[in-house]
C-alpha cells in the first residue's frame, strides 16, 4: 500500500506543480505573453478545462487502460505541455495549458481506483486526504521553486525541467504495470458513453449536491493557489520573492490541512460534517483576507493565509474518499471522474469570474471578500447531502425520537 500511496500522491503534485507553475511567476509570464498578471488565472482556467475532458472518459477509460497505464499518459500530457508553455506564444500557451489539462483530468480516477483497492475502509479518509497532498505540495514546490528558477535559469528552462521529471515517472511506473493493471478490460469502450458518469452522480441525492459543493469549493480553493502571488505583489506591496515564499506556506499549510482533516474525518467517522467544518472555516478566511492591508506586517499576512489553506487547500481527500463511500463499487473510477468534472468546472468559471470581478474592483482582496458566498452556499449544500444520505447521523440525528412503551408490570 505504501507504493501505491507514494506513486498516486507524486504524480498529482506533478501535475500541480505544472498548473501551477505559470501563477508563480505571474508577473514574468504575462510580461513575456504580453497580458495583466490577472489574466494568467484564465490559463489555470484552461487546464482545468482540460481536466473536464479527461474527467467525463477517465473512468471508463482506466477501466481501457488500468490505472498504472493511465497515470503513465497522464504524465506524458503533462509532460508535453510544460515543454509548449516554453514557447513565448499565447496560442501556444493556450493550447499547452490545454494539454496539461488533459494530463491533470487522468490522475485522480485512476488514484482512486488503486486506492479503494489496497485501503481498508476504515481508513480511506486519511489515505485519501494523504494522497490529496499532492496538489499543495505541488503548489508549495511551485512557490519555491518557479521564481528561483525564473531568476537563475529562465522561466522557460525551467519547463524544460519539468517534461524530463515525467519522462523518469513513466519509466519509474513501469515496473508496477503488470501488478497493478491486473484488472484492466481491454476491450471495454471508453468513448461509448462519456457521460455515464454524470448520469450515476446525478442518480444519486447525496453525489448530486456533493457534485455542486464542489463547485464552491474548487472556486475558493484555485483563486487562492491562482492569485495569492498577485494579489501579495499588486495589493501589498510584497516582493516576487517574498510573495512566493508566502504562497509555499500557503501551499504547506494545504498539506498539513489535507492530513489533519483526513484524521478528523475518521475519527468523528462522518466526512459530511468534517466537510461542513471546512466550509465554516474557510468562510471566517475570505472574510480576513477582505481587511488585509500594506499595513499588515508580512508575518500577520502569513500566518493569516496559512490557516484559511488549511481549510480551503484541505478539504479534497475527505471529499473524494466519500464519494467512493457513496459510489457503486464498480463505478468508482466513473463516479470520481464524474464529480471532478464538476470540481474543474468550478475553477473553469470561477477564475475567469474573478478575474472579470477584478476589472470592476480596485483590489484582489475585495474580490476574496465575495467568496464568502460561495463558502456559504456549500454550507445548505452540505445539509443536504446529509439528508439525503440513508445512513447519515445527521440525518438519524434529526428524526424525532419516539417514546419508550411504558413496560408492563
Amino acid at each position: 500500500m505504501l507504493i501505491v500511496v507514494l506513486s498516486t500522491t507524486l504524480v498529482l503534485a506533478f501535475s500541480a506543480l505544472v498548473a501551477l507553475y505559470p501563477s508563480a511567476i505571474a508577473p514574468e509570464v504575462s510580461a513575456a505573453l504580453g497580458i495583466p498578471s490577472s489574466a494568467i488565472g484564465l490559463q489555470v482556467s484552461l487546464v482545468f478545462g482540460g481536466a473536464m475532458l479527461t474527467s467525463l472518459v477517465g473512468g471508463p477509460l482506466t477501466r481501457r487502460l488500468g490505472p498504472c497505464r493511465a497515470s503513465q499518459t497522464a504524465l506524458l500530457l503533462l509532460g508535453a505541455g510544460a515543454a509548449l508553455m516554453s514557447v513565448p506564444s499565447l496560442l501556444v500557451a493556450v493550447v499547452a495549458a490545454l494539454i496539461v489539462g488533459l494530463g491533470y483530468g487522468m490522475t485522480n480516477p485512476s488514484a482512486s481506483v488503486l486506492l479503494v483497492r489496497f485501503t481498508p475502509p476504515e481508513r480511506l479518509g486519511f489515505i485519501f486526504s494523504l494522497k490529496q497532498t499532492g496538489v499543495p505540495l505541488g503548489g508549495m514546490l511551485a512557490g519555491a521553486l518557479a521564481p528561483s528558477l525564473a531568476l537563475g535559469i529562465g522561466w522557460r528552462q525551467g519547463l524544460w525541467l519539468l517534461a524530463g521529471l515525467a519522462s523518469l515517472g513513466i519509466i519509474a511506473l513501469q515496473f508496477k504495470r503488470h501488478s497493478w493493471d491486473d484488472r484492466r478490460e481491454p476491450g471495454l469502450n471508453w468513448r461509448r458513453s462519456p457521460l455515464g458518469g454524470i448520469k450515476v452522480v446525478w442518480a444519486h441525492k447525496p453525489l448530486r449536491y456533493l457534485a455542486i459543493v464542489t463547485l464552491c469549493f474548487s472556486t475558493v480553493q484555485l483563486s487562492l493557489s491562482s492569485f495569492t502571488v498577485a494579489m501579495l505583489v499588486d495589493d501589498l506591496d510584497v516582493s516576487l520573492i517574498a510573495a512566493g515564499a508566502v504562497m509555499t506556506v500557503v501551499q504547506a499549510s494545504g498539506i498539513a490541512g489535507r492530513l489533519w482533516w483526513g484524521w478528523i474525518a475518521d475519527r468523528i467517522g462522518h466526512r459530511l460534517m468534517t466537510l461542513a467544518i471546512i466550509a465554516c472555516c474557510t468562510s471566517v478566511g475570505t472574510v480576513l483576507i477582505y481587511f488585509m492591508s500594506p499595513a499588515w506586517p508580512l508575518a500577520g499576512v502569513a500566518l493569516t493565509l496559512g490557516l484559511f489553506g488549511v481549510a480551503a487547500l484541505g478539504w479534497n481527500g475527505v471529499y473524494l474518499a466519500e464519494v467512493a463511500r457513496l459510489a457503486p463499487p464498480e463505478r468508482i473510477a466513473e463516479a470520481s471522474g464524474a464529480c471532478l468534472v464538476f470540481t474543474y468546472g468550478g475553477v473553469l468559471l470561477g477564475l475567469p469570474t474573478f478575474a472579470l470581478l477584478m476589472t470592476f474592483m480596485e483590489h484582489y482582496t475585495d474580490v476574496f471578500g465575495l467568496l464568502t458566498a460561495a463558502s456559504l452556499l456549500s454550507l445548505f449544500l452540505l445539509r443536504a447531502a446529509a439528508r439525503a444520505d440513508d445512513s447519515s447521523p445527521v440525518k438519524d440525528a434529526a428524526k424525532p425520537r419516539s417514546k419508550p412503551s411504558p413496560r408492563l408490570p
